[in-house]
């Protein structure tokens, strides 16, 4: 596994638990290489999201118990793949980012600049 610090430089805060999130279904949005797809950026997904991701071969929505993956419905947080997001972004449809949580293996893909367009502001 990589070092787990998030695009601020500041220690990788858990995603999700609820559904369980990431590349290790560890909560976190951590990395290693085998992770090719980059499952690092942590946001709160919405329908629009979830329709785009699924047009290009990424369906979030269907479950899949053979990876352990619950399928997703708007709100849930997610560790997605960083140039799923990037490509969404581009194109007006980027899901809400939690900074915090999200790898800093996404910056090889995605601009601090552009995650920060999209920063969640959690309440909780």
């Amino acid at each position: 596994m990589l070092p787990s610090f998030n695009v601020l430089g500041t220690e990788l805060e858990t995603c999700s638990e609820s559904p369980l999130t990431g590349w290790f279904r560890d909560g976190c949005c951590n990395t290693d290489r085998n992770d090719r797809s980059l499952h690092t950026v942590c946001c709160q997904v919405t329908a629009e999201f979830l329709d785009f991701a699924r047009s290009r071969g990424n369906d979030l929505i269907t479950p899949a118990p053979r990876y352990r993956f619950p399928g997703l419905v708007p709100g849930d947080r997610w560790c997605v793949c960083a140039n799923t997001w990037k490509s969404a972004a581009d194109i007006g449809l980027a899901c809400p980012v939690r900074l915090e949580s999200t790898h800093e293996e996404t910056l090889q893909v995605v601009s601090l600049e552009q995650l920060r367009e999209h920063a969640l502001i959690m309440t909780e």
